[in-house]
């Protein structure tokens, strides 16, 4: 192959003689990789210093994307086509990227030839000259796909122009709007407005009204603009409603003939105390000693909302419920979820039920599924179930004090069996009737909770093994399960690297049942101490996302086989799938087409997530909107994140998370260092690290962008020099005693919600 180029090869070439001989035998071989020993032996780069020169060349290649290295001195021409096809990443700052369909590198798209795409756009871009030490670039020539339309924004209207002013930190332009387009809408108004057009030389959109929200600053307002940011529904269509309203509420006798009566077994449900869709209850029935019945009973929705019919198409879109801080966005119509189908007390109602005889050990003789009718003897809270479970007294103790010790077992089993123990907290606001919040407190789950959650878990385990569950020369028919994969092998290797700082401990290798009791053994060597929270949330990251699918992989988390979403048809649209499937196999009938169901599985596991993301924005307004009436005010706190641009804080008091801004830090210059996850002083060597104590200020709020600002209370001894901050490990000193020097690198700290 090098016959060509012998001449060349065989005297001293200089750079650019070189650099067409590589350029030249790259192209020569498009598609083939090469090692750098086969270069230089095949091109004759004998020498040393043809050997250095044709390294340094292709290196420079490499930089400049035409070559590609594929391994360690592993080379080939970078022959990708000059267009190509993926998602446009938008920027406030003007830094757009390309990520090509299939992973690659991203390509940087500047403002100018962005062709307008909106963030998360389907486009196709072509590619230009690459320039000499600059990274990729292209220019977008078709958008594809629109990605998003809508933005939510506050009005400014003028006697000549309008213009929507959006918190959207993917869009740096404020929208435009005709003056006959504004609906209505004033000035200070908060509204939805969709993009129609948007000009080539123009630096504005233009955009119309859609719906005008209210006044910036009233909570439903607010509310209302939480959902439409993230594209949920914030009205119920009328016509759904009216649906549902012609649906009878009384059941017809032929129907309660055909089904398991339990009206006569003591029933109740577990909720919480504002809940009104109450969508599984209870049975317990003492059979001999020793042996109880348990049924756990499910509202029987699919019995009232058919499969296609406007009720159904509306909560195949919706998806979930979202549970914002004081409201429920419900995915069926009021009528269903808190009247027909919820298990209200002295009410017969239809449901769905799996049925155990358990033993006080915990050991489960017998099951079934079954179609039943069943009338709730009490409504229980959670609050109440705890009181009859701690003081030994109350309504049906007996069946209460019989669940709730085979719930231990239960879940003592588990456990055993490799599930992973993450224990959760959750933040409630007491809400006056304005929406206002008015306190702070942190709902923890206790054995009324753990009572209900393992009796659920079993039924949805129970359900997807009578499923899926199947000899192994057969295959099983089509379910959504909820499947939950093993940790991320480099993220679980970085939390082993992580907590190794606090003396911690974790595998990284083993059996999936190793690993896990492992991660269960941390979490409780950290319970009490103060980085318990740190450590729990790192161990989070590590985790995969739980998600729907009809390809089973079992759940990991859960240390199931098969498990599946049965016990929330109300409020889960995947539990509605699970229950009409259920009843067609159960009476014989045959699989059903697997692509549908698995569309419908990403459809809900991408909703549920869109759903969280608003729930949590809700949270952190409420925040915002509590802490703007103690600007000022004096807290302690834990430093919970640690960023280059500064350091979060988590109040001990009440939860709420702010950031302390670098730039408010002026007693030295701050560098991050990133690998032990903290900023030290350049001058005096002062440390800030994750799960360090800290007092800090209220120092100010900002509702229209959920921002939380904090500054530093210092202490006399902050006043002195310092070599050493309050880190969690001795040895961080000895060993980063040159990282000041290094420059700080960017790390951004995500939430995520891994179960």
């Amino acid at each position: 192959m090098a016959n060509n180029n012998d001449k060349k090869a065989g005297k001293r070439m200089n750079k650019q003689e070189m650099t067409d001989v590589l350029f030249d035998f790259f192209h020569a071989n498009s598609g083939k990789s090469f090692t750098l020993k086969y270069l230089f032996s095949e091109l004759r780069f004998n020498t040393h210093p043809t050997k250095m020169l044709c390294m340094d060349i292709l290196s420079e290649l490499t930089t400049d994307d035409y070559i590609t290295q594929i391994d360690k001195n592993v080379y080939r021409l970078n022959d990708r086509g000059t267009e190509m096809v993926g998602t446009f990443q938008r920027k406030s700052n003007g830094k757009n990227m390309f990520v090509p369909d299939g992973g690659g590198d991203p390509i940087f798209v500047a403002e100018r030839n962005s062709a307008h795409a909106m963030n998360n756009d389907r486009v196709k871009i072509t590619f230009f000259a690459k320039r000499k030490n600059h990274i990729a670039e292209g220019e977008v020539v078709e958008i594809l796909e629109r990605a998003q339309n809508s933005f939510v924004g506050t009005l400014e209207v003028t006697k000549s122009y309008a213009f929507l002013l959006t918190e959207n930190r993917t869009l740096a332009n404020d929208i435009f709007i005709p003056k006959d387009k504004l609906k209505g809408g004033k000035n200070g108004d908060k509204a939805v407005v969709k993009i129609v057009e948007w000009p080539d030389k123009s630096k504005n959109p233009i955009g119309i009204v859609v719906d005008i929200l209210g006044q910036a600053g009233d909570n439903n307002t607010e509310m209302h603009a939480i959902l439409a940011e993230y594209g949920l529904p914030y009205v119920y269509p009328a016509a759904v409603e009216k649906a549902a309203e012609r649906i009878p509420a009384e059941i017809p006798e032929d129907e309660i003939a055909r089904r398991e009566d339990f009206r006569g077994v003591t029933t109740f449900t577990i909720d919480p105390k504002d809940a009104k869709d109450f969508d599984d209850a209870l049975s317990v029935r003492k059979i001999k000693d020793g042996l109880w019945e348990i049924g756990v009973h499910i509202a029987d929705v699919t019995y009232y909302v058919k499969e296609g019919s406007i009720i159904d198409k509306e909560a195949v879109k919706r998806a979930t419920s979202i549970y914002l801080v004081d409201r429920t966005i419900p995915m069926l119509p009021e009528r269903l979820c808190n009247f027909i189908c919820s298990l209200r007390p002295n009410e017969d109602k239809l449901t769905f039920s799996v049925i155990f005889e358990i033993t006080s050990k915990g050991e489960i003789k017998k099951s079934h599924i079954a179609h039943t009718v069943i009338r709730s003897d009490r409504r229980f809270t959670y609050e109440e179930v705890q009181d009859i479970i701690e003081k030994g007294d109350g309504d049906y103790k007996e069946e209460i004090f019989a669940a709730d010790t085979i719930a231990k077992l239960l879940r003592k089993k588990r456990f055993e069996h490799g599930a992973i123990s993450f224990e959760r907290w959750e933040m409630k606001f007491d809400i006056d009737e304005t929406g206002k919040p008015v306190g702070i407190y942190i709902k923890e789950s206790k054995d009324a909770n753990k009572l209900v959650e393992e009796f659920m878990l079993l039924a949805n385990r129970y359900v997807a093994e009578s499923v899926g569950k199947v000899p192994g020369n057969k295959k099983p028919k089509v379910l959504p399960y909820r499947i939950h994969d093993t940790p991320d092998p480099m993220k679980l290797e970085n939390l082993s690297q992580f907590i190794s700082r606090f003396g911690y401990k974790v595998k990284t290798v083993g059996s999936k049942q190793d690993i896990a009791k492992s991660i269960n053994g941390l979490l409780d060597e950290v319970h009490g101490k103060k980085e318990e929270n740190l450590i729990e949330t790192i161990s989070v990251r590590a985790m995969q996302k739980a998600r729907y699918s009809v390809h089973n992989i079992g759940h990991y988390g859960l240390a199931f086989d098969y498990y599946t979403h049965f016990t929330s048809p109300i409020r889960r649209y995947p539990d509605q799938m699970v229950h009409r499937l259920l009843t067609k196999y159960m009476a014989g009938g045959r699989s059903v087409l697997e692509q549908k169901y698995e569309d419908l599985c990403e459809h809900s596991s991408e909703m549920e997530q869109v759903a969280a993301n608003a729930e949590r924005a809700s949270v952190k307004y409420k925040q915002v909107e509590y802490m703007s009436e103690r600007l000022g005010n004096t807290y302690d706190g834990v430093i919970s994140g640690v960023t280059e641009w500064g350091i979060y804080v988590e109040i001990n008091e009440n939860k709420c998370e702010g950031m302390i801004p670098i730039r408010d830090l002026d007693d030295d210059y701050y560098e991050f260092d990133e690998k032990n996850y903290c900023i030290r002083g350049r001058r005096r060597h002062r440390v800030y690290s994750l799960g360090d104590p800290i007092t800090i200020k209220v120092a100010r709020t900002n509702l229209e962008k959920k921002q939380l600002d904090f500054s530093l209370v210092k202490s006399e001894k902050d006043s002195l020099p310092s070599t050493q901050g309050d880190g969690n490990n001795k040895n961080w000193k000895d060993n980063n005693k040159s990282s000041h020097k290094k420059k700080a690198q960017k790390h951004n700290k995500s939430r995520n919600n891994n179960r």
